[in-house]
């Protein structure tokens, strides 16, 4: 399994405890940065970890930024991904269940998370895209994309 991570300088040390966690899991990790605290614009972050991921091998992607809010929004803009901000692990699971998400956003200043971000990952790893009914909503979901 191989995951693309990038995360802005809101979320430096989350990005490298999710990096450790998932290396730990023998998964390899191209982590993008960035690696301090200095401001940059989360947007050019999902741009860049989209990109990367577009480019194939990679089975998903995490990205991170303060709240994980921006990040996954501008994530979402990019045409090809499914950017999921989940609350809890039930939430990451049924990403990839229902939604076929490929990338997971969290927030390295959210310290209250019912379930570690740890957690959500290893929930979102664990479950397979159901297909059927759900397969037919993430079609019009990527239909929406030639909508803008």
């Amino acid at each position: 399994m191989k995951v693309v991570l990038a995360n802005d300088h809101g979320a430096v040390e989350l990005a490298q405890r999710l990096k450790a966690h998932l290396e730990g899991k023998g998964i390899t990790v191209n982590h993008l940065g960035v690696f301090t605290e200095e401001s940059v614009d989360y947007p050019d972050i999902a741009k860049k970890a989209a990109d990367e991921y577009k480019k194939g091998g990679y089975d998903f992607g995490i990205v991170c930024c303060g709240t994980g809010e921006g990040i996954s929004m501008a994530a979402n803009k990019i045409q090809g991904i499914r950017c999921a901000l989940p609350v809890n692990a039930f939430a990451a699971e049924k990403a990839k269940e229902h939604n076929n998400a490929n990338f997971l956003a969290f927030g390295g200043r959210i310290t209250n998370y019912p379930d570690s971000p740890e957690a959500m990952v290893d929930a979102y790893m664990a479950a397979t895209f159901a297909g059927g009914r759900h397969q037919r909503r993430v079609d019009k979901l990527t239909a929406l994309e030639s909508t803008r």
